[in-house]
């Protein structure tokens, strides 16, 4: 299995989680701020230049008040789809 933030796959965590931000009405540096990392680490995630692991996904999730649980199943949906 590649680790390349280029997948179809990847894409669509990224922008589920950018969704989800937009949704809660935060910006970068508010989700930021909430987890202690500069601006440009949400950026980085947001951008796919940086990949994240699960725990960066669980705090990612909690930052934005939402379940990373329903967070997941909807990239696990997304998926599935294809």
């Amino acid at each position: 299995m590649t680790k390349s933030t280029h997948t179809t796959e990847y894409r669509l965590l990224v922008e589920i989680l950018t969704d989800t931000r937009r949704k809660a009405g935060l910006t970068q540096q508010q989700v930021a701020d909430r987890l202690g990392k500069p601006q440009s680490y949400v950026a980085k995630a947001e951008g796919a230049e940086r990949r994240i692991d699960v725990v960066e996904f669980v705090k990612l999730a909690n930052a934005m008040g939402e379940d990373p649980i329903a967070l997941f199943r909807l990239l696990l949906v997304g998926i599935n789809k294809q």
